[in-house]
C-alpha cells in the first residue's frame, strides 16, 4: 500500500470519528430538550434518508469528479448541519443535514478503493478501510460519551467562553457539538490531499430522469447478478440489524447494567472492538473468491444476540459485545468487498456503491422504524432483543439455502 492510500485512510478515519461522536452528542441534545424516547430511532432515520432519496444521483455525482473532491464537499455539508443544530435547529432537521453530506461522500469513500487498488487488495484495503472506522466508532462513542458527561462538559465551558462574544455554546451537547465541527474541518483538510486518479469520469447528468433511469438499471444489474445478490442482501440485512443494535444496547445496558448514556456510549465501543477483529480475520483467511463462504457466521451472530437477555453482568456484556462484533466483522468485509468488486466490474464504482447505499439504508430505515414503533408501544426491552435476533438469523439462513453454492469450487468469479 502507498502513502496516498493512507491520506484516504486518515481521512475517513476523521470523518467517521466526527459522524460517531455526533450521534451521541445528538442524542444528548434530545433529553436536553426533553424529546420522547422514540424520538431516537428517528434521529437515525433523519441521517440516513438522505441515502435512500438521492440514491440515483450520489453515486453518479461521485464519478463525475476526483472522489477527493466529492469527499471535500461532503465534509463540509457535515459541517453546516453540526452549525445548524448549534444555531437552534431541530436536531432531527439538522442531523439530516449531516446525513445530506454523509450520503454523498459514501460512494466516493468506498468507491476510490476500487479506482486505486487492484482486485486482489480489496479484502485487504477494506479490512483496512473497516479497522480504521471501527476504531473511528470506538474512539468516537469515547468522546461523545465524555463530552456530555456533565463534570467534563462543565469544566471545558468554563474556558470554551470568549470574552465579549456570545457563542451560545452553554450546555454539554453543543460544546461536543462545537468541537466535533473541528474534526470535521480537521478531515476535510486531508480530503484535500487524496492524489487524483488517472481514470476518465463521467459527466454529471442534468436531466433527473436521465439520472434515476441509469441508478434503476444499475440495481437492477446488480441484483440479477448471483454474486452482486448475495453480496448486497448480506449487506444490506447487516447494517440495518447493525444500526438498529447499536440504539438496542443503549436502552438494554440502561436495564440490564443500570448505566447511564456516557457509560453505555463506551459499551457500544466493544461492540466496534470486536468488528474491528473480525475484519483482521476476514482478511488474514477469506479469499475474495471463497467469500460466500462466511455466510454461516452471519447466522450464528444473529443467534449470540439472544444471549443479550439473561447477562445482567458488565464483565460478560463485554465479551459477548467483543465476540458479536467479532463474527459480524468476519462476515461482512469479504461480502463488502466481493460487492465492490462486482459493482465495479458491472457499472462503475460510484454507482454501484450508491445502490449499495440505497438497499442497505432503506434497510436501516425499515428496522429503525420498527424498532421505533416497539418503543412507542412500550414494549420490553427483551422482547425487542428477541426479535431483532431471530429476524437476523432467519434471514441470513435463507440466503445461505439459496445462495451458499454461487461461487464454483474451483474460485472462479
Amino acid at each position: 500500500m502507498n502513502f496516498g492510500f493512507y491520506i484516504i485512510l486518515a481521512a475517513q478515519f476523521l470523518s467517521a470519528l466526527a459522524d460517531n461522536a455526533l450521534l451521541f452528542a445528538a442524542i444528548a441534545l434530545l433529553k436536553e430538550l426533553s424529546a420522547p424516547a422514540w424520538h431516537t430511532p428517528i434521529l437515525q432515520q433523519a441521517f440516513i434518508v438522505s441515502y435512500i432519496i438521492l440514491a440515483p444521483f450520489v453515486g453518479a455525482f461521485a464519478d463525475s469528479l476526483p472522489k477527493g473532491r466529492v469527499m471535500f464537499v461532503s465534509n463540509n455539508i457535515k459541517i453546516l448541519g453540526c452549525l445548524a443544530m448549534l444555531f437552534g435547529v431541530h436536531p432531527l432537521l439538522a442531523y439530516g443535514l449531516v446525513g445530506l453530506g454523509a450520503a454523498t461522500y459514501s460512494p466516493a469513500k468506498y468507491g476510490i478503493l476500487t479506482e486505486y487498488l487492484p482486485a486482489d487488495k480489496l479484502v485487504l484495503a477494506n479490512s483496512w478501510m473497516e479497522g480504521l472506522t471501527v476504531a473511528a466508532i470506538v474512539l468516537g462513542a469515547v468522546i461523545g460519551g465524555a463530552l456530555v458527561m456533565p463534570d467534563i462538559a462543565n469544566a471545558m465551558l468554563g474556558w470554551w467562553d470568549v470574552p465579549l462574544i456570545e457563542t451560545g455554546i452553554n450546555t454539554a451537547s453543543k460544546l461536543a457539538i462545537a468541537i466535533i465541527v473541528l474534526i470535521y474541518g480537521l478531515a476535510a483538510l486531508f480530503n484535500l490531499r487524496i492524489p487524483p486518479v488517472a481514470i476518465e469520469h463521467k459527466p454529471f447528468s442534468n436531466s433527473p430522469i436521465a439520472l434515476f433511469s441509469d441508478f434503476w438499471h444499475c440495481f437492477k444489474l446488480l441484483w440479477k447478478d448471483p454474486l452482486g445478490q448475495v453480496s448486497l442482501a448480506v449487506t444490506t440485512l447487516f447494517w440495518g440489524a447493525g444500526a438498529t443494535l447499536r440504539l438496542l444496547l443503549l436502552g438494554w445496558s440502561a436495564v440490564a447494567l443500570h448505566y447511564n448514556i456516557s457509560q453505555a456510549a463506551q459499551l457500544t465501543a466493544w461492540f466496534a472492538v470486536g468488528i474491528a477483529i473480525g475484519a483482521v480475520l476476514a482478511a488474514k483467511w477469506v479469499k475474495l473468491e471463497h467469500s460466500v463462504k462466511v455466510l454461516p457466521v452471519g447466522i450464528a451472530m444473529g443467534l449470540v444476540v439472544l444471549l443479550m437477555i439473561p447477562i445482567t453482568n458488565s464483565t460478560l456484556a463485554v465479551i459477548l459485545l467483543i465476540v458479536m462484533g467479532a463474527m459480524g466483522g468476519y462476515f461482512v468485509v469479504p461480502m463488502n468487498a466481493l460487492l465492490q468488486h462486482r459493482g465495479h466490474l458491472l457499472m462503475g464504482a460510484g454507482r454501484s456503491i450508491s445502490v449499495q447505499n440505497f438497499n442497505e439504508n432503506l434497510s436501516i430505515f425499515a428496522m429503525l422504524g420498527l424498532y421505533a414503533v416497539m418503543e412507542k408501544m412500550e414494549l420490553n426491552i427483551y422482547i425487542i432483543i428477541a426479535v431483532f435476533g431471530l429476524l437476523l438469523a432467519g434471514i441470513m439462513s435463507a440466503l445461505y439455502k439459496k445462495h451458499g453454492h454461487d461461487q464454483d469450487s474451483d474460485g472462479r468469479f
